[in-house]
């Protein structure tokens, strides 16, 4: 049995969906035939007992049958109107036509004439083989027959071939239409798997094209609203999923190749004024070489931050956040501050801070406003006032720099995006991409706006959160 379903299950999904629907037939048929053909033989089988019960002997017929079995009558004897006849006296001798088959006396035909019984209905095989239905009844002989007074039994009895011929019959027409219905099945089945795997063909073709040829470009045409047209549109929907994605794979490698090419340009140029000086003696003046040694460290720590901000982009929006925890925003953003001012020593920075707990991965959250605040010293001007208010889960960081026109505020988030006038500042134009990114993970939003005065920008941060943070279990 494990064979053969191993067997099943290796074939086609068209084959083993017509097969399973012609097994389904076949069942099905054949219960219902075997059904008909139970209801037809227990119906033919009460005809033929009710044929027996209704039949009135003819009485003169009983009298010659009787006469013939006492001796007295040498006539031949002829059969009654396809019954066979046949009288049982109490010593269980039974007497019947010459022209037909002697059946069996048995314990019932006895028993009706000893008056144990009314009548009763049985089967027997009659002496020339054939079975017989054989309905015996009491016969009192001397009732209008002429006859002296004697116990008998009348027994009638007709061949069970009368039923068996014609359910016999049924049996074939049955199979019969029970084979041309299971084939008719399985070619429909067939036909019907054929036809609404169609889509899956075509699914199929273009998965192996796309696994073949990697385009992504490929769509399935979508009908209707029913399980195929989802999977269509599913296909669809992963398809164009995956071209963005590796658009955007390939827009961050190129962009990611130009702003390394910068900072890798310049330190090779640095690098190399100082090799040139070691391999032909001229010593390069102290001062240069301090800039030259200065201008090596900026561009390795702007490798660094490139790299580590990389780094926090490379990993998938899917994975979600680390484990979150109950944080304390005004902490975070009191520690961004001490950043912060080291970073703008000549900057004026005040802060407003009310406490707000919020459930974030600290150390990216931390990272966020950091950014913000950095992006805040980077473009003010010198001694210029950064102001920070932290009030019911809002927070801003206003600086008084030369603003960010209307026209790049839509793109502030994208990544690698630099406005023009800042081109020439140090940054890699994905700090502000990964303040975003974390802060629709922790549920909250963040939107740069004009300062209503026109003069600076606006950053606002806001995380859904609580005053007081929550008791603990």
């Amino acid at each position: 049995m494990t064979g053969i379903l191993r067997r099943f299950r290796t074939r086609p999904l068209r084959t083993r969906l017509a097969l399973l629907v012609a097994a389904a037939v076949a069942v099905a048929v054949a219960a219902v035939a075997a059904s008909c053909w139970f209801m037809v033989k227990v119906q033919l089988e009460n005809q033929l007992d009710s044929s027996l019960r209704d039949t009135q002997v003819d009485k003169r017929y009983l009298t010659e049958l009787y006469t013939y079995c006492r001796g007295t009558s040498q006539a031949p004897f002829r059969p009654y109107s396809g019954f066979t006849v046949q009288l049982v006296d109490s010593r269980g001798t039974a007497c019947i036509a010459p022209s037909a088959a002697q059946l069996p006396v048995t314990s019932a035909d006895l028993a009706v004439i000893g008056h144990e019984q009314a009548d009763t209905l049985h089967w027997a095989t009659a002496a020339d083989g054939a079975r017989m239905r054989v309905y015996t009844t009491p016969l009192r002989v001397s009732q209008g027959l002429g006859l002296p007074d004697t116990e008998l039994a009348l027994s009638l009895a007709r061949p069970v071939s009368e039923v068996d011929r014609p359910l016999s019959t049924l049996a074939w027409v049955l199979l019969a239409v029970s084979g041309i219905g299971v084939l008719g099945a399985g070619a429909a089945g067939l036909w019907v798997a054929r036809t609404g795997l169609r889509p899956v063909d075509q699914l199929t073709r273009a998965v192996e094209h796309v696994a073949r040829t990697e385009d992504l470009t490929v769509r399935i045409p979508v009908e209707g609203e029913d399980e195929i047209a989802r999977l269509s549109l599913s296909f669809n929907s992963m398809t164009a999923s995956l071209a963005s994605s590796r658009d955007r794979q390939s827009q961050l490698i190129a962009d990611a190749g130009h702003e390394l090419r910068t900072p890798l340009t310049s330190l090779r140029t640095n690098i190399e004024l100082l090799a040139r000086s070691e391999d032909t003696g001229r010593a390069i003046p102290p001062d240069d070489r301090r800039a030259l040694m200065k201008s090596v460290k900026a561009q390795m720590t702007e490798l660094a931050s490139l790299i580590g901000d990389l780094q926090e982009l490379s990993r998938p929006d899917a994975a979600g956040p680390g484990p979150l925890q109950v944080v304390a925003l005004h902490d975070i953003v009191d520690t961004a501050l001490e950043r912060a001012r080291l970073r703008g020593p000549e900057l004026t920075i005040r802060a407003d801070l009310t406490p707000w707990y919020v459930r974030a991965e600290p150390a990216a959250l931390e990272r966020a406003v950091v950014n913000v605040l950095d992006n805040a010293v980077k473009f003010s001007p010198p001694r210029g006032t950064i102001e920070i208010a932290l009030r019911e889960g809002e927070l801003t960081v206003r600086d008084h720099g030369p603003g960010i026109p209307a026209d790049e505020l839509p793109h502030v988030f994208e990544r690698f995006w630099r406005s023009p006038s800042a081109r020439q500042l140090p940054g890699s134009g994905l700090g502000l991409s990964i303040v975003a990114r974390t802060v629709q993970q922790a549920g909250g939003e963040i939107t740069l706006r004009p300062a209503e005065d026109g003069d600076g920008t606006v950053a606002a941060i806001r995380l859904p959160g609580a005053p007081q943070p929550p008791p603990r279990l």
